[in-house]
């Protein structure tokens, strides 16, 4: 049967002895994958590829019935060996000397190790349920009910519940594939989406945490200060109004915040187990006051508490300084005033001066726990938004006030302290449904992390978000509107809110908050430090390293301080409706990111990619992401902003700066796939001109010792390129491959090291083969893939070709030439590329010349724009193209310069012909009629004449040299070490030579044409930063390939810095937009 079969095998060896046999290990017969396993009966290796020693591996693989693969032993481990090790893997907490210990101590890695024992219950639930239940619903779930309305908050409960839901499972599928050590949310992200995503998304997370422990802490103070002792104030409120006392107020928590912290960070540093042991009564704090909330919302049905409250007019009254809740009581003896009388008149007397809203509004006693029976929930199903300042009032009872009435007792009314709205709420909320990830953290105490994290955390998600929605709509069933938007219960005698409603006494759930808050501000306290560290440790960003040390016992002692130092300002904020949305930013930015991974992950379908966890899908991620974003900037936009600024700041300084990780991150996986793709649509064809722009393959030579021979190529190409396009940086060495192998990795480090020197971004290629030559021609014929292939080649001028030992350089030259010709490749030739200037340097002044003498397909007008890019050569540069024989061209150029947008200064160049000259119409006649190879045999020198030539004697005579006996000296040189002779030398050779030369031979016009532009060149151009010129074609015959390495010399003779350009044969510049 063809294709792939269903039921698939998996076979390994392992060797046994003799008297015993293969193992087959099958799951069950129905299964369709089996694995044979065959290996040593007693693996010998401890470590089968980690820190092995030497002598270890000498005696790893000692097996008599695997010599087959004796060879491979030494890289590869058997089977057996890889088995052993992994199912005696340990996952100790990050930092801990015991872990540091099994690493490097072989005593103890022979120790058993314990495996973990904690199941999903109390490894991933219970956990989860503490970190999730917090100070938002013991504090501030009411007033969020009393403001947003049943209806309003069931909606903010409902999104950030489906938010932590969606990032659940995403972290599940996550969490599930593979093991997760410690670090966990940050570990996740950071090998998924990359170091850059996972420093950026860690420090958040690690910021959000110390956040929570500020906010835990400034809870705890408000339950102490205002629930539990308020006498202990530093700064009393009492006669304070307005500003002043909300500023006594924060005072209190700042100092009593910050002396708590101090507190707590003792705690944890002296003794965090104790910490740990007291997770389990904490959590039954909290448990418990959940327990007495439900129990008094049964109790309220069959009989409510009694907590009134005094109304006057629609307005609550504080109830403190009053007993009864009336003006005026009657006794036998008449009609007398009460406390509440005093408060707003001048005196105990009925007939005294009272206030004006006083007087003209009853006072009424209503219950402030009407029960669930009572039909409350009808008026607290919509929200009532307030302003700051404002007098919460009672819906529905009339009230007498005067437009003009001025605002007096301002302390006897419970009033707003926050402006409130919408989005507030739900930044003050979302904390209440963070700590999603405290059974991931846990995973190496786990028993079966693979199935106890998605179990347990979406089981506490499931159960706290059924707490959170049924809470908001029994709040509104059992609590009058006034008492729900009474933030400190000032109206219920300063009983906590929730309080009131809790069986069998608030106090249960006023100790049990303050207990909660407590563990959780030292879980903050104790989790945070760890966070940093394992950032620190992974060594990504540098300057964090520090906090990567701590005590002998491996406790995070730098790290602790630094986050005791970041949560005092949040304690120096001192509001704790303040500190909950900045946590909210970090925490939403981490499972943003979370949800990200999964869906990177899942899209690409990466073969490491298989969790175990089946229920994801990549929509509901994105969902979930989305989610994610819409609550940051619904919460605060401008917190949202922060937040996002300080992950690019640490994403960019990773990328920096950072230590380079390579984790098999996604990213790197979705930029696999987007270059595939991208490659894939470059292969539809060929990039217009408006995209042409040169991808250069830069072709440079080594020393022995495998060093660029031309540092220069590289400046040239950041000058042109300015790290955009294409660059490819290549090289040949001679010989083998696998006898060169080791060089040429160096030379390709080498190339590496030098292109990050002049900040060249792109690609380099090393190619070893028998001849420079064919190696050479190997890379520009195999160098990129697919679309992404290079157009133009960079060389420099091959030094010292004349000399006799170097006559394989210029031939290897000319034939590169005509390859790239028939490649259709552009050439650029750097010629004396030692005087180029470096990226370092700057030109302030000068010009850089263009000489226009054949259409290359607009490449000459292309390359000075391209440098005027560069901060080498200054914007102020002008560009003067000068051409060749045509006066009219003048105006064409520039018009076709303007409409090409290049800044330039045309001028027009006439050669001045002279009777002895040849001109031009007979040298082109001449070339065309007259065959090559005849001219090329008739000026050929034999050996013979070259050795007389050599050992004639000079002729006294002197004088200046002419053109022509320069001509007649260069091309007959014949590349052989000969130097040439001064002006005026006479052999009888030479003689004989220039009376048999005669004006129609092709050499001698190409001399002649390269002596007088050459002339012309260096008299307009001497003084040009740089000179770009078109480079002739080499010739089509073999014979006289010296003869054209010569002309390009006397061409280009005399001038600093020559860049020869040989187009494509394609356009490269248009006109058109």
């Amino acid at each position: 049967m063809g294709g792939w079969s269903p039921q698939a095998r998996l076979a390994g060896c392992l060797d046994v002895n003799s008297e015993q046999h293969n193992e087959r290990w099958s799951t069950s017969k129905d299964e369709t994958l089996s694995w044979y396993l065959a290996g040593d009966a007693t693996p010998k290796e401890s470590s089968p590829f980690i820190g092995s020693s030497d002598a270890e591996k000498g005696q790893q693989y000692d097996g008599k019935n695997m010599a087959l693969f004796e060879d491979e032993m030494d890289t590869s481990p058997m089977v057996s060996s890889l088995l052993s090790s992994l199912a005696n893997y340990s996952n100790l907490p990050q930092g801990s000397k015991e872990h540091e210990e099994a690493e490097n101590n072989e005593e103890q890695r022979k120790k058993p190790i314990k495996a973990p024992q904690m199941g999903t219950l109390m490894g991933v639930y219970l956990p989860c349920l503490q970190n999730i239940f917090g100070v938002i619903l013991f504090l501030r779930m009411t007033w969020l009910v009393g403001i947003g309305g049943v209806l309003g908050v069931f909606t903010i409960v409902f999104m950030c519940c489906s938010t932590t839901m969606l990032t659940a499972i995403s972290m599940s599928a996550i969490a599930t594939n593979g093991v997760v050590p410690a670090g966990g949310s940050y570990y996740m992200i950071s090998r998924s989406l990359g170091p850059e995503f996972g420093g950026a998304v860690g420090i958040c997370f690690y910021l959000g945490t110390t956040f929570a422990g500020a906010m835990y802490i400034l809870g705890c103070i408000e339950i102490l200060l205002i629930y539990i002792v308020p006498q202990a104030a530093i700064f009393k409120l009492e006669g304070l109004e307005g500003p002043e006392a909300e500023a006594a107020l924060l005072n209190n928590m700042r100092i009593y915040g910050t002396c708590v912290l101090t507190l707590m960070s003792i705690v944890v540093f002296v003794g965090v187990k104790y910490v740990n042991k007291l997770a389990l009564v904490f959590l039954a704090c909290v448990i418990l006051s959940i327990l007495a909330v439900y129990a008094g919302v049964i109790q309220t049905a069959i009989q409510p508490p009694d907590f009134p409250i005094c109304i006057l007019g629609n307005r609550t009254l504080v109830r403190k300084g009053f007993d009864v809740c009336a003006k005026t009581v009657e006794k036998e003896n008449g009609t007398f005033t009460t406390k509440l009388w005093r408060i707003f008149c001048d005196s105990e007397l009925l007939n005294a001066t009272c206030d004006e809203y006083f007087m003209n509004n009853n006072v009424t006693e209503i219950q402030g726990i009407p029960g669930i029976t009572s039909g409350i929930l009808a008026e607290n199903l919509f929200g009532n938004y307030m302003e700051k300042g404002m007098i919460i009032e009672k819906r529905g009872l009339p009230s007498v006030a005067l437009q003009d009435d001025p605002f007096t007792n301002t302390n006897s009314y419970v009033l707003s302290d926050i402006t409130t709205f919408f989005t507030l709420l739900v930044g003050i909320y979302f904390p209440s449904v963070t700590g999603i990830m405290a059974g991931s953290n846990r995973s190496g105490d786990l028993q079966d992390a693979q199935k106890s994290i998605p179990i347990g955390t979406i089981l506490a998600i499931t159960t706290t978000s059924l707490v959170y929605m049924s809470s908001v709509v029994l709040f509104g069933a059992c609590i009058e509107g006034v008492v729900l938007r009474d933030k400190f219960g000032e109206a219920v005698n300063g009983n906590l809110v929730i309080g009131t409603l809790a069986w069998p006494s608030p106090w249960v759930i006023v100790i049990g908050s303050f207990f909660s808050t407590c563990g959780a501000g030292l879980q903050s306290l104790t989790g945070a430090p760890r966070l940093l560290q394992a950032i620190s440790r992974d060594g990504i960003i540098p300057f964090l390293r520090v906090f990567g040390h701590g005590k002998a016992n491996g406790e995070p002692t730098w790290a602790l301080l630094l986050t005791a130092c970041i949560c005092e300002i949040g304690i120096i904020i001192a509001s704790l409706d303040s500190v909950a949305p900045i946590l909210s930013m970090f925490f939403l930015m981490c499972y943003m990111f979370v949800n990200l991974a999964c869906a990177v992950q899942t899209l690409l379908r990466t073969p490491n990619w298989r969790p175990r966890f089946k229920f994801y899908h990549w929509a509901l991620s994105f969902l979930g992401m989305s989610l994610c974003l819409s609550l940051m900037f619904i919460c605060s936009w401008y917190y949202a902003i922060v937040a996002m600024g300080i992950a690019g700041c640490i994403y960019k300084y990773i990328e920096f700066c950072g230590a380079e990780k390579e984790w098999g991150d996604g990213i790197r996986g979705l930029s696999l796939s987007a270059a595939r793709f991208a490659l894939m649509r470059l292969e539809e064809g060929p990039p217009h001109i408006k995209n042409w722009r040169p991808q250069l393959f830069v072709l440079v030579s080594v020393d022995g010792e495998q060093n660029v021979e031309q540092p220069r190529l590289f400046s040239l190409t950041n000058q042109m390129k300015a790290g955009k396009g294409l660059t490819i940086v290549g090289t040949a060495l001679e010989g083998t491959f696998l006898d060169n192998y080791d060089q040429a990795q160096r030379a390709e480090q080498s190339l590496r090291k030098l292109m990050e020197t002049e900040k060249v971004k792109g690609f380099c290629k090393v190619v070893v083969s028998s001849n420079i030559r064919d190696a050479t021609s190997h890379l520009i014929q195999a160098t990129g893939l697919g679309g992404l292939r290079h157009n133009t080649v960079l060389v420099s001028w091959p030094p010292n070709w004349k000399q006799s030992e170097n006559h394989q350089t210029w031939r290897n030259f000319i034939e590169l030439v005509r390859e790239t010709t028939t490649a259709h490749l552009a050439l650029l030739v750097a010629k004396n590329i030692s005087a180029y200037p470096s990226n370092g340097e700057r030109f302030t002044e000068g010009h850089i010349d263009v000489w226009w003498i054949v259409h290359d397909g607009g490449m000459l007008m292309l390359l000075p724009f391209l440098l005027r890019q560069h901060k080498v050569t200054t914007p102020q540069h002008s560009v003067r193209s000068q051409v060749w024989r045509n006066i009219q061209m003048k105006k064409d150029l520039t018009t076709f310069l303007y409409h090409l947008r290049i800044d330039a200064a045309v001028e027009v160049v006439e050669m001045v012909s002279q009777e002895s000259d040849i001109s031009a119409y007979t040298y082109e006649k001449t070339l065309m009629m007259e065959q090559r190879s005849q001219i090329l045999k008739q000026m050929h020198l034999t050996k013979t004449e070259r050795e007389r030539e050599v050992t004639s004697p000079v002729s006294p005579a002197g004088g200046a040299e002419t053109p022509r006996e320069k001509a007649h000296m260069t091309w007959t040189d014949k590349c052989d070490g000969v130097k040439d002779k001064p002006p005026g030398t006479i052999t009888p050779g030479s003689i004989k030579d220039m009376f048999n030369m005669k004006p129609n031979q092709s050499n001698v016009r190409r001399m002649h044409t390269a002596l007088k532009l050459n002339e012309v060149i260096v008299k307009k151009s001497k003084e040009a930063k740089l000179v770009l010129l078109n480079m002739p074609g080499p010739p089509r015959n073999r014979t006289g390939e010296e003869n054209y390495m010569e002309f390009l010399e006397v061409l280009t003779e005399g001038l600093n810095r020559v860049l020869l350009v040989r187009g494509g044969g394609q356009e490269v510049i248009t006109i058109y937009s």
